[in-house]
């Protein structure tokens, strides 16, 4: 029975200096090695998945508490002028019209009421700009936007006067027709 003894050892002794079992034993170490760090990476992944998703978390909170902070725009409100604002004006001798629709834009919703109790002073105040401009001056685009600004500024005097407010955003031409 010594002899079995004997015998077991020697191909422990001998697998140890076979090639073949050294290489076997190294890619069991390799694949352990591969497969620890694909956990780790995994882990690592996440890990920092999870602190993310609950920082992420804080700032959005943050951004909905700045934004009930801030007052939000109101929705736009178009306020049409009717009827529409018709003035002669001399040209060279010659009488000229001018017919105008005009549109004001504004976000406030108390100014609606506004503008009816003191459209007699709005419509007066825009006939007398209107009334004054030149037909070679309102050819020009040009001539036409400064005539938009300076309605827009006539009737937010008569707002600022009565109600304490600008009130409007601008005026916009919806039909402009010169004869």
């Amino acid at each position: 029975m010594a002899k079995d003894t004997k015998n077991a050892q020697q191909p422990a002794a001998a697998d140890a200096a076979d090639p073949q079992v050294v290489a076997k034993q190294k890619r069991k170490k390799l694949i352990l090695i591969i497969g620890a760090v694909l956990l780790l990476v995994g882990i690592s992944v996440g890990v920092t998945l999870t602190l993310l998703s609950v920082f992420s978390d804080a700032p959005a909170a943050d951004a909905e508490a700045a934004s009930e902070a801030e007052p939000t725009k109101q929705p736009a409100i178009y306020y049409p002028l009717s009827p529409a604002f018709v003035v002669n004006f001399e040209d060279r001798g010659r009488s000229r019209f001018l017919q105008a629709e005009l549109t004001l834009l504004l976000r406030d919703p108390d100014v609606p009421k506004a503008l009816d109790m003191h459209m007699p002073a709005i419509r007066n105040a825009l006939v007398m700009l209107l009334s004054g401009q030149s037909f070679e001056t309102l050819q020009t685009a040009e001539g036409k936007e400064a005539l938009r600004e300076q309605a827009l500024v006539k009737i937010q005097e008569v707002l600022q006067q009565e109600i304490g407010k600008p009130g409007i955003e601008q005026v916009l031409f919806v039909n402009f027709v010169m004869q």
